[in-house]
């Protein structure tokens, strides 16, 4: 905690003091960002820092490995989905990135299978994209690759799958249909910093 509080401490003396009159007018005026980045909740992938935003210029909703669940309503809390709906319908973002990203810790979990340890959330977030895991055992060369590999591949698919499941949003769908709405998978090397199309 007291790290938090002396980086707020660095904030508030600094960047806060170059930027208050954006902060006021977003306060004043509400946000109105052009773009929407689902990310990984990973704390080496931050999507303001990667995109090199502002204040107010990007959506963000983060959870484990950046999945989005297919669209199902029901009496469920569904907190992808719940952003979704408010970037969406609410902010009208023009934009929608998945952003996954090297080394994730979800995608190595999928593609090791259940483990021993207890998780009562994780495992079944993560099935969300199975079959991204099934298309990269399924791959041809998939028994001489190896398990770093494995993870990269999945990484990509588990991007794929996501795009797939923002489709089965009608109000998504519709507006991606009329040029309303673009979407666009990137993935984010951490080690190098590269990012590139998926």
């Amino acid at each position: 905690m007291k790290t938090l509080l002396e980086g707020y401490e660095r904030f508030r003396n600094s960047y806060w003091q170059e930027h208050k009159d954006r902060y006021s007018s977003l306060a004043r005026d509400g946000q109105r960002p052009p773009a929407m980045v689902i990310a990984c909740a990973d704390s080496r992938v931050a999507p303001e820092m990667i995109f090199d935003c502002a204040p107010g210029e990007i959506f963000v909703v983060r959870n484990v490995s950046a999945l989005v669940p297919p669209y199902a309503p029901d009496d469920k809390q569904h907190g992808t989905s719940a952003a979704l709906e408010f970037a969406v319908n609410e902010l009208n973002v023009r934009s929608i990135v998945v952003l996954g990203h090297s080394r994730c810790g979800g995608i190595q979990a999928l593609m090791k299978g259940p483990g021993s340890g207890t998780h009562d959330f994780v495992d079944s977030w993560m099935e969300i994209a199975k079959t991204a895991r099934q298309r990269v055992c399924d791959a041809p060369n998939a028994a001489e690759t190896d398990f770093a590999a494995q993870c990269e591949a999945c990484e990509h698919e588990a991007v794929r799958v996501s795009l797939s499941n923002l489709l089965t949003f009608p109000w998504i769908q519709e507006r991606v249909m009329d040029g309303r709405l673009t979407l666009a998978g990137l993935h984010f090397n951490v080690e190098t910093g590269h990012l590139q199309m998926v």
